[in-house]
């Protein structure tokens, strides 16, 4: 889990803006930020409260997370498969003429673009003939047949063919998208809320963000392919899908989802010419310098329609809770812009319709400062509103006094009697029958706050949610508590998982109400010393944990109720299946080995890629969204019934312990025993009934289990398996506490962070992990990685190109990833923000998928390392004794510790984008040591936040992340002014000097 939440505290959204980039020049101005609330510090009095401020909360780690799905960096691959063919000569006489006419053919079949470097094999595929090697120097000249275009790849001999242009086309084609799509510009979905920047810091005008897709890397002409139009069933079928996935769905998804869908194949004529689909669906390029990688977004006008059928619902709504006698109205309540707000939790008769109250400024401050009010105007001793209401009608919104006497509450009649009343406490939503001398009428000046009481819906609970069970279990985790809300549909009864962080581990309050409708009679049997045969070993983990499925009566009934569920996939053509709203905790089914298997998602990067855990396999898995299936309604009740058929269990009287204590060579050779073996047996020693809830078993390859002698534990402890070797992961420098310090220096100069890695834990984060953007809470902040290493003996790495930067003078929208000081801060362009999402999801997608093998760290290296759920580029700064790494973030600018099994090689594909963290220091100010105060006045203002830089200077380096900028920093996100944050650093000096 990324963040705890303290009782009563209240969650702030740091990235409240998003910058105009704009290349003109800025005139410098002035500005002093609004001040915070009040906290006492011996500070100058303008900077103690934000100081004090950010010492004592607990905050939210708020990244931009969006787009994250697989996307190829590297060259696309041939559409065709190759066919069997005989091969010929071209002939001995060069027919330029015919080739041409080939060519155009060619072209009209693909008229989005290819790579010249598969021209031969296509036409060899499909002319039966070898291109003449005469043509491919004729192409550039034949300008009346292709257009030859070089794109932006790193591979300088890669070329893309176009169709002629038309006449009027006379600018030569950009392969640079039209637009920069950011991670909150639609259709990318952020994980935070971050609002455009209102304006830019000068006045000209802005380059703003259209709305309008990419563009692939051509502006040439579209010649379709035949047919030239889409059926209306084509249509009606491909709109059905594109529904499903508001987030876009990739291109290349779209013929195994139709195939699966509608049990027919999808024409291919559809992705040959994608531009068919433009009258209904959006096709968006994100990564220009691959054309065939293209996501599809569903056009439709029901979201407007539909955002005006609930503005009239909620103006019913409000009219219906007390303002029938009454002139003034009271304005609807609106859902707070965090992605997880702070909830108390007041009851819940309909998980559909859960009564909470949001916690924080504007909410329940705001209700506590409306109550203190009323208290005053009610108790005032010549107030003639103390007076009662004579005749209360119901639906009659009223003061009531509280039972305790002291409190005055906004209430709605309800239902009257004799001499009593029933209240509905608008605030607190709960009801109360009081008696009539209680009840005042309500005066105008209290009709402006929203009322605090409101619902929502718990998600995957809709079909069970008044299920006994689940509102019992409900009942005893949630009512009465201070909860985080995630809301993934902010409509007018907004659906939501809430967490509860107050423990050590969060838990996910909708996972565990769906675990209250299990029967524990079809759990796997456990007890002590008795034997087991028949066990399957489903899984190893690299820490030595492994996953076995017991013969069970659950068992059974699982694999049946699986095999009916294929066949009714098979008898289904609908598109009602596929899952559309992914969170963390959600049961579905995706295919393992071919096969449907029950899984849980336990991971979201972005809206596209996730992580899921098979439960009854114990095999985790990182896949895109379009493979996940929703439970078929007839099979779901049966399916959460059987607990998970995984049981997790470790070797007994197998004493290693200790980070990397299993060696890749011990998890091998269990793997290798016991993966494929079909006569596994086991004797259970102990029941871990702690939260890591581990069966300790012997473990046999035969039905031996009576010869303690003959286990798996005795032979792997009787082996050298577990013996390291010691020089394997021994940097260049001494091993002793002052070189690990000294190479480690900047872990400590501001926050460090040991966090032990785990290189299977499966517990379903709080907060989506951030693929794209941003830092996560946890890990250091630190400097830069410093000078140049001294030469190394070992060969030169091929480092990505230099990041394009704006000339001196020039603005750029930049997002502020990690702030130390004004000295040392890491900013990232935000125009390619949206790239690094998809590297990173292309990254999950691969690297989750390879097997971890033996490899030898070296220092100021760069490797991919698994931080946390994501992987990320990295550079090795120092590789420890104890078998942990010192890895800077590249395209973050973040120090980490992690262990030397989380590295893996860095392919060449994921080497094209340039690293998008970059060392800067703050314009306008002179350099100095900056105090422990000044930097927190800083962070505050500039870190995890998009802005907008001026770049004043460029400090060239041999390596690009030993590059270093001179920027000035403004904050746009204010109608009324710019900020300039080298103004704020100045002020914030000048009082502590004269404080001083």
């Amino acid at each position: 889990m990324r963040d705890t939440q303290s009782e009563g505290k209240t969650n702030q959204s740091s990235n409240q803006n998003k910058p105009t980039h704009q290349n003109t020049t800025t005139t410098r101005k002035s500005s002093v930020p609004s001040e915070r609330s009040d906290k006492r510090m011996t500070l100058p009095s303008r900077f103690q409260k934000e100081v004090h401020a950010h010492l004592s909360r607990n905050t939210q780690s708020n990244t931009p997370s969006n787009l994250n799905e697989s996307a190829g960096s590297g060259k696309p691959k041939p559409q065709h498969s190759p066919k069997d063919y005989n091969p010929s000569s071209a002939g001995g006489n060069y027919s330029p003429q015919q080739v041409q006419g080939r060519l155009r053919e060619v072209l009209n079949k693909y008229s989005n673009g290819f790579w010249v470097s598969k021209l031969p094999q296509l036409y060899r595929e499909l002319y039966k003939q070898d291109l003449p090697s005469e043509a491919l120097k004729d192409l550039e000249h034949w300008t009346h047949v292709c257009t030859v275009e070089k794109p932006c790849s790193s591979n300088p001999k890669e070329l893309l063919l176009y169709p002629a242009k038309e006449p009027t086309h006379t600018q030569t084609p950009s392969p640079v998208p039209t637009r920069v799509l950011s991670p909150t510009s639609a259709p990318f979905t952020p994980s935070t809320d971050i609002k455009p920047q209102s304006k830019p810091p000068t006045s000209p005008p802005t380059t703003t963000m259209s709305p309008l897709p990419l563009t692939p890397p051509s502006t040439s002409p579209s010649h379709t392919a035949s047919p030239s139009t889409l059926s209306p069933d084509l249509k009606q079928k491909l709109g059905e899908l594109l529904v499903k996935y508001s987030n876009g769905l990739w291109a290349h998804a779209l013929p195994k989802l139709y195939l699966d869908t509608y049990k027919t194949k999808l024409p291919e004529h559809v992705l040959e010419n994608l531009s068919l689909l433009s009258d209904f669906c959006t096709v968006d390029y994100p990564m220009p310098d691959n054309p065939k990688r293209a996501i599809l977004y569903k056009r439709t006008k029901e979201e407007e329609s539909c955002n005006r059928r609930e503005s009239v619902e909620e103006r019913r709504a409000r009219e219906e809770v007390g303002r029938r006698l009454s002139s003034q109205a009271v304005p609807p309540l609106l859902i707070p812009r965090e992605e997880y707000p702070s909830v108390l939790v007041v009851e819940a008769t309909n998980t559909n319709g859960v009564i909470l109250r949001y916690i924080g400024e504007g909410y329940s401050q705001a209700q506590e400062a409306l109550e203190d009010e009323m208290r005053e105007f009610y108790c005032c001793q010549d107030n003639h509103s103390r007076t009662p209401l004579a005749s209360p009608t119901s639906g009659q919104l009223t003061a009531v006094r509280a039972e305790e006497e002291e409190e005055i509450l906004r209430a709605q009649v309800t239902e009257v009697m004799t001499d009593k009343v029933k209240v509905y406490y608008v605030d607190h939503g709960f009801s109360e029958v009081i008696s009539k001398v209680k009840v005042f009428e309500l005066h105008n000046t209290f009709f402006k706050l929203p009322f605090q009481a409101t619902k929502c819906k718990l998600a995957g609970l809709e079909t069970f949610c008044q299920e006994p069970a689940v509102l019992k279990k409900f009942e005893s985790m949630a009512s009465g508590k201070i909860l985080l809300a995630e809301i993934l549909e902010r409509e007018q009864t907004p659906l939501v998982v809430l967490y509860d962080t107050s423990q050590d581990d969060d838990v996910n309050i909708n996972a565990a109400c769906i675990k209250a409708l299990q029967d524990k009679t079809l759990a796997s049997p456990l007890q002590v010393n008795s034997a087991y045969m028949n066990v399957a070993v489903r899984s190893v983990c690299s820490d030595g944990t492994i996953y076995c499925q017991l013969p069970s009566r659950g068992l059974a009934k699982l694999t049946e109720i699986l095999e009916k569920t294929e066949a009714y996939f098979h008898s289904q053509v609908t598109s009602e299946f596929l899952v559309s709203r992914p969170f963390c905790g959600k049961g579905c089914l995706a295919r393992y080995k071919g096969k449907w298997s029950r899984v849980e998602i336990t991971n979201l990067h972005g809206s596209r890629v996730l992580d899921i855990l098979f439960i009854d396999l114990g095999v985790q898995a990182s896949v895109e969204v379009f493979e996940l299936r929703e439970v078929p309604s007839p099979f779901l009740h049966d399916l959460i019934a059987i607990p998970p058929q995984a049981v997790k269990c470790c070797l007994a009287d197998l004493a290693v312990s200790g980070v990397g204590s299993w060696t890749p060579d011990a998890v091998q050779w269990l793997r290798d025993a016991v993966l494929n073996s079909t006569d596994c047996s086991m004797k259970i020693a102990k029941l871990d009934k702690t939260k890591r809830s581990v069966v300790h078993v012997y473990l046999f390859t035969d039905k031996n289990f009576h010869d303690p002698t003959r286990s798996l534990n005795r032979q792997m402890a009787a082996s050298d398996l577990f013996k390291h070797q010691g020089d394997v992961f021994l940097s260049s420098h001494s091993p002793s506490k002052t070189s690990i310090c000294n190479s480690t220096a900047t872990l400590t100069s501001t926050t460090t962070t040991t966090t032990t890695p785990s290189s299977n834990g499966t517990k379903p984060q709080l907060r989506r992990a951030h693929s794209g953007s941003g830092p996560r809470p946890t890990g250091g902040t630190g400097t830069p990685p410093g000078t140049p290493p001294p030469p190394s003996t070992t060969a030169p790495i091929k480092l990505p190109p230099l990041l394009d930067l704006p000339p001196a003078g020039h603005n750029m929208d930049i997002y502020v990833s990690v702030a130390c000081h004004p000295g040392h801060f890491v900013l990232q362009p935000w125009r390619d923000m949206y790239k690094l999402v998809v590297l990173m999801g292309e990254m999950i997608l691969y690297y989750n998928k390879t097997e971890e093998k033996p490899l030898k760290v070296e220092k100021n290296q760069i490797y991919a390392a698994k931080v946390e759920n994501n992987w990320h580029r990295v550079l090795v700064k120092g590789v420890l004794t104890n078998g942990l790494v010192s890895v800077y973030e590249l395209d973050y600018g973040k120090h980490e510790l992690v262990s030397c099994t989380q590295l893996r090689p860095l392919i060449q594909e994921f080497r094209q984008l340039p690293f998008q963290g970059i060392t800067a220091q703050l314009a306008g100010v002179k350099p100095r040591q900056w105090s422990e105060e000044a930097s927190i006045v800083f962070r505050n203002h500039v870190e995890k936040k998009p802005l907008v830089a001026q770049l004043e200077a460029v400090q060239e380096a041999h390596h690009p992340w030993d590059r270093k900028l001179t920027v000035f920093l403004v904050d746009t996100s204010q109608e009324e002014r710019d900020i300039w944050v080298h103004d704020i650093m100045a002020e914030f000096t000048d009082e502590l000097t004269k404080e001083v």
